[in-house]
């Protein structure tokens, strides 16, 4: 069961945000073309670091089937300079270091780790069409292999 309030099917929320250079990145850029937005809890993490690793590593592949990638978490530009230097990450990530992406997509919420609940960053990826509309909500992320999940979906 995802967390988001979001299902395929819906419009994805019109976000603006800045990436690791401080440059708008917003929905309306994509406009016509076919978007995967990746949500993730932190830079530097293991889990998040095999993600983002997975999907360099199949990005040309997605890029051959049209889409764009944006990864979101709430880190700093700064740290997504560093962590994009560190593993040659081909695609932008957003700073929603304010959270307003993250709510707007419903990943923002309470999570339950080793017994204490807190809120943070619910890893998920969602899929959006040409039309914006939201094709696909990945809540159960395989990050050793995500690109190949993706693609055994869309390839």
């Amino acid at each position: 069961m995802s967390v988001s309030h979001l299902k395929e099917g819906d419009s994805a929320p019109n976000f603006e945000g800045v990436d690791q250079n401080g440059e708008a990145i917003s929905l309306s850029d994509y406009k016509g073309k076919k978007l995967i937005v990746f949500f993730y809890p932190a830079d530097n993490t293991p889990g998040c670091t095999l993600e983002v690793c997975s999907l360099r590593d199949g990005y040309a592949e997605l890029q051959g089937l049209g889409y764009e990638l944006i990864g979101v978490s709430p880190d700093s530009e700064r740290k997504h300079r560093n962590f994009i230097k560190k593993h040659n990450l081909p695609f932008p990530l957003l700073a929603d270091t304010e959270k307003e992406v993250l709510k707007a997509f419903g990943v923002w919420d309470w999570k339950k780790f080793m017994g204490r609940k807190y809120i943070g960053v619910h890893r998920t990826t969602f899929l959006i069409n040409e039309k914006g509309k939201i094709e696909k909500i990945y809540d159960k992320v395989k990050t050793m292999n995500h690109s190949d999940q993706i693609l055994a979906d869309i390839g």
